[in-house]
């Protein structure tokens, strides 16, 4: 031991050896090109200013930005040592195959104090201490936390924006005031039926519509969409009577955004129709609140207005976005950066109501804001005037056990629906979603799980995969795998409908063969047929946890198209095949594609212009791509054109967000990796409609992810979370 320091003290001593251990770790694909070049960055830099940096502070900064990579906001050294430099950096990754014989974090870092630490860090060139952030240095140390000072600046801008809007609105913090009870008033009408129990829908229209930013989180099923579209009916109401402070009559300016095309797309599809099917016959100007409800979903990168090639937007605090309310949908999707963005563009006066589920995983770049935010939400912790208030707008008495006279703004400003509208208690999926998400304490996460696994619901499967592994997931995949549901899938009810067995890929390939229209038919009827294949595509999904390896994406799309073209489903499983489904990995302007938008190759007869008009000439067969349209139809996308797209037999969980299939299969990896979390597990088993199959390799993968949860590094719940800081929000977050 006292020679491993010694060698530890002299590589900590020396630059160019801790450079030659940074590019060791980069070789072994344990940091990025990126991090060690960060590294050699500032110390080229501070040597050329004759104030050559410790070895030590380098490696914080090459620690920082691997941090980064892994989604933290910060490096926290603290943590670091409490929770181990080896567990908290997750180096070696999990399934990495080198033997050790090359040097672990804890051993370099053995022995390396707080003081060390401080000795480090005080550099006048590339540190800046928390309340001197506002020059050049690249690095910010605040407490025992390091940041990349661009990542610093975000943080802070959330926290400051946050912070002045966390306080009810003059205009109906009073209960009594007219404009309370014209919002109790248009609740009646949107909730008409009182239940004995707490109808949290309504309480989060009145909590939210009472705040300047707000959040309404909630699980699958639990009515968000149903609650913000009765929400902004509300605030219109209000608005229109002229109780919102603002001139009488005038609507406010709504904008609805998501994270990505596709959950844009989805919300656009939900919101119209919960527009259209509102009830607002008790509503005074009913017809009128209708028509100023928006049901155009933009994305946030297109809302902003993104300048291609840079980081920036035409909309920020000089150049505000002209909205009265932002709607966000899938926030759990927004990084730190984005939301920062986002927060910025927004005027003094706009309120910002963000939609999600704080269960699921975090963004796939830096931050957890939704998670941050909502890290109290169970509990609530509303103070005695919140309750009061909220008895006396929507009828609702919460109960006592979520009431705190210590809670904090934040608190305030959260809504967690508490009732699932689409799994009921014969639901597998839903009881299955449930204890891997909030496990009863005392038993482990695994036993809970087999235990619904187990239990017979019909609405779950789960296939131990043994040595003929590839031959049972490509099985299970193409045909839908039936036969591992009980009953073989037959004998369920959908609203008195009966239920088709669940379905694998090889239901929307027939469709594609069978229903497509004859050469000469029109271009209405090829449209048709494309829209049906979407659909039909759209009913089952295999989702995997990693991009690599056999149980990753670039190991399952191929074996599948393999498998597809054996049994005859298609024709090539390479190029540009009839059927082929492919996922747009970046978002694409010129041709309306964003990321996580699918599209399918289709064959089609030529379209030519003969006197104006769009023909079909059934004489010569083209491939295009078929996408969704946003009106609800289909358009077509010429191949060539499409540069970022993959294959997408298999999706990560991560690209999944924001879309739900009627069967979805989640097959987990055969050994342990960082990315395996309860919060991976339970994203993939909530995508799932009616259908769910797990498909393991080894069980006790499962249990170690059960038993995982994600735990994003960052200052910001901390500092939101501080009574302190709410009051005064511009002496900033205080040192720890």
């Amino acid at each position: 031991m006292s020679d491993q320091r010694t060698d530890a003290r002299a590589v900590l001593g020396q630059t160019e050896s801790l450079m030659a251990v940074l590019e060791q770790w980069v070789a072994l694909g344990w940091l990025r090109p990126l991090d060690s070049a960060l590294a050699r960055f500032l110390d080229d830099e501070a040597r050329a200013a004759g104030q050559p940096a410790s070895p030590l502070l380098l490696l914080a900064a090459a620690l920082t930005s691997h941090q980064l990579g892994r989604g933290h906001v910060c490096l926290d050294l603290a943590l670091m040592a409490r929770e181990g430099f080896n567990d908290a950096l997750s180096l070696p990754p999990e399934d990495d195959d080198n033997p050790h014989r090359h040097w672990l974090p804890s051993e370099l870092l053995a022995g390396i104090g707080d003081r060390d630490w401080a000795q480090a860090l005080d550099h006048p060139l590339l540190v800046s201490v928390d309340d001197q952030a506002d020059g050049q240095r690249p690095l910010v140390h605040h407490g025992s936390r390091l940041y990349l000072k661009r990542y610093w600046d975000y943080e802070q801008g959330v926290f400051q924006q946050l912070a002045t809007r966390l306080r009810p609105l003059a205009t109906l913090e009073d209960p009594n005031g007219s404009g309370a009870r014209v919002l109790a008033q248009a609740l009646a009408a949107l909730f008409p039926v009182t239940a004995a129990a707490v109808d949290w829908q309504r309480v989060a229209c009145g909590n939210a519509a009472r705040q300047g930013f707000s959040v309404i989180t909630g699980g699958p099923g639990t009515g968000k969409t149903t609650t913000v579209v009765k929400l902004l009916a509300a605030l219109q109401a209000v608005a229109i009577a002229g109780a919102d402070g603002n001139a009488a009559g005038r609507a406010l300016r709504i904008r609805l955004a998501a994270p990505t095309g596709k959950a844009a797309a989805r919300l656009n599809e939900s919101i119209a129709g919960a527009v259209s099917r509102l009830d607002l016959t008790g509503l005074p100007e009913g017809e009128a609140v209708r028509e100023t409800i928006p049901s155009e979903v933009t994305t946030l990168h297109r809302l902003l207005g993104s300048i291609p090639g840079s980081r920036k937007f035409r909309h920020h605090r000089d150049n505000p976005l002209l909205v009265d309310v932002l709607v966000v949908d899938e926030a759990s999707m927004v990084d730190l950066e984005m939301m920062a963005r986002t927060l910025e563009a927004l005027p003094t006066g706009g309120r910002l109501i963000l939609l999600g589920d704080k269960d699921q995983l975090a963004s796939v770049d830096a931050g957890a804001v939704l998670g941050e935010l909502c890290q109290r939400a169970r509990q609530a912790h509303y103070t005695p005037a919140t309750v009061a208030w909220l008895q006396a707008v929507t009828g609702d008495r919460v109960d006592h056990s979520l009431v705190d006279d210590a809670g904090c703004r934040l608190d305030q400003a959260i809504t967690l629906l508490r009732h699932s509208y689409r799994f009921d208690a014969a639901s597998g999926i839903g009881q299955l979603a449930r204890v891997v998400n909030d496990p009863e304490p005392g038993s482990p996460a695994m036993a809970q799980a087999r235990r619904i696994l187990d239990a017979g619901y019909a609405d779950l499967a789960w296939v131990p995969l043994g040595q003929d592994t590839d031959e049972r997931m490509a099985r299970h995949c193409i045909n839908g795998g039936a036969e591992q549901f009980p009953n073989d899938g037959q004998g369920r009810r959908q609203r008195d409908q009966p239920m088709p067995p669940p379905d694998g890929y090889r239901h929307y390939l027939e469709v594609m063969r069978d229903q497509q229209p004859a050469a000469e038919a029109g271009i209405t009827a090829w449209d048709d047929w494309a829209a049906g294949v979407l659909a039909a595509y759209g009913r089952f999904q295999l989702l995997c946890a990693l991009r690599r390896g056999p149980f990753g994406v670039e190991g399952l799309n191929p074996l599948i198209a393999n498998g597809l073209r054996q049994a005859g489903l298609i024709r090539s499983a390479e190029g540009w095949f009839p059927g082929r489904p492919v996922l747009v990995t970046r978002n694409d302007y010129s041709l309306g594609l964003m990321n996580g938008d699918i599209g399918i190759a289709l064959e089609l007869p030529a379209r030519q212009w003969v006197a104006g008009q769009e023909r079909v000439d059934p004489a010569h067969l083209v491939t295009r791509v078929a996408f969704p349209a946003m009106d609800g139809g289909v358009r077509w996308v010429l191949p060539s054109r499409l540069q970022e797209v993959e294959t997408v037999f298999a999706m990560t969980v991560h690209k999944s967000q924001g879309s739900e299939f009627e069967h979805t299969c989640l097959v987990l990896p055969d050994r342990l990796n960082p990315v395996l979390t309860r919060e991976l597990v339970y994203t993939g088993i909530t995508r799932a409609r009616s259908w769910f199959s797990l498909l393991l390799p080894d069980q006790q993968v499962l249990a170690e992810a059960l038993e995982r949860r994600v735990t994003r590094t960052s200052g910001l719940g901390e500092w939101l979370l501080s009574a302190s800081r709410l009051t005064d929000v511009r002496s900033g977050p205080a040192s720890d």
